[in-house]
């Protein structure tokens, strides 16, 4: 009798721990999922779709101004070593000129009037011809001296003109499109009154491009 006693005290201390462990392992398990909404899903799907469909327009949008960015710079740009051989040709005719003594141009001598004349028109239509292709002469004469269109050859005294004023042109320079085909060699002024300095608000001349270079 005792015994059986013990272990129904026994039994009674083990049943409230037994239910606090199931209790406590109903707590544990996890909630049953939701499922998400179908519309959401849907609007979420149609936004991903429009970024992409505006990203990928953005994109041809871009390389078709790049393209024809590039299509332009090689047909402006394609005659540039062309345009440079041929400019030492014109540079040959107008030597052949300086060489003439002054007294031949007013010279009976019909044939040698006809050949400087000849000499001339080629040299015209020359630098005719490369200007409708954009190759363009230089007028740098009384202009300030910018070292992105001007070789500065030797400096000359001059106390009526600005310092670094052009006033003498050694050989013509040239460009095509923005681009500098070859500098101008010129002469300098010095010893003038200094450069006055721009306005406010008026854009100095950049000069050709620096990330493309002179030379093509």
């Amino acid at each position: 009798m005792h015994n059986m006693s013990d272990e129904s005290q026994g039994n009674e201390h083990e049943t409230p721990q037994a239910g606090a462990a199931s209790g406590a392992e109903e707590a544990a398990a996890p909630a049953p999922a939701t499922e998400p909404d179908p519309v959401e899903v849907l609007k979420a799907e149609v936004s991903d779709l429009r970024d992409q469909r505006l990203r990928m327009a953005a994109e041809m949008e871009n390389l078709r101004r790049r393209t024809a960015r590039e299509i332009k710079d090689a047909k402006t740009f394609a005659i540039s070593g062309f345009a440079r051989d041929m400019l030492q040709v014109s540079d040959n005719l107008q030597r052949a000129l300086a060489a003439v003594p002054e007294q031949g141009e007013s010279t009976d001598d019909n044939g040698l009037k006809t050949l400087i004349e000849g000499v001339e028109l080629t040299e015209r239509a020359m630098l005719s011809t490369l200007e409708r292709h954009g190759v363009r002469k230089l007028e740098p004469m009384g202009q300030k001296f910018d070292p992105n269109y001007h070789q500065a050859m030797y400096e000359v005294p001059n106390t009526e003109v600005a310092n670094n004023t052009v006033v003498d042109v050694v050989q013509p320079g040239y460009v095509i499109g923005d681009r500098m085909l070859r500098p101008a060699m010129v002469g300098v002024s010095k010893g003038g009154p200094k450069e006055a300095a721009p306005a406010a608000g008026t854009p100095e001349s950049d000069g050709p491009d620096p990330a493309s270079g002179y030379d093509v």
